[in-house]
């Protein structure tokens, strides 16, 4: 199984551009229609879709609709709460650890795997299923 990892560099403007698209089709309902640019980049891709960011998580969810899939979003809703970049990253589940669950926690959900998988990576990685939620916290 292969991993393709992607940076983002700016969520507005692709958010920005999908809009742009939308409004064209929309007004254009004779012309060939415009795809958005992150639509382009992952039209044929396989897999689940995992966006880890250290801003709010509304930011990758704002492309999400662009996705040929749900996206699984993991983001810093609240800095300043950790004395470094690696505790805020424990702290709102953003760090490598949650980041293998959750795309495992995808799979999952898509059949892929079997729950068991998920839960033995919760053990490996030492996550407690009953830690509380950093958003409301």
């Amino acid at each position: 199984m292969g991993v393709d990892v992607w940076s983002v560099t700016s969520y507005n403007e692709l958010y920005r551009d999908g809009h742009a698209c939308e409004r064209w089709n929309m007004l254009h309902p004779a012309e060939n229609a415009r795809v958005p640019y992150v639509s382009q980049c992952f039209h044929d891709a396989p897999g689940v879709f995992v966006a880890a960011s250290d801003y709010v998580k509304a930011l990758p969810d704002s492309i999400d609709r662009w996705l040929p899939r749900r996206l699984t979003t993991l983001g810093t809703d609240g800095f300043g709460r950790s004395e470094s970049r690696a505790s805020l990253r424990e702290f709102f589940e953003v760090d490598y650890r949650y980041i293998v669950v959750a795309t495992l926690e995808a799979l999952m959900r898509d059949g892929k795997i079997a729950p068991a998988v998920v839960e033995q990576a919760l053990k490996t990685h030492n996550i407690s299923s009953d830690k509380s939620n950093p958003a409301t916290t």
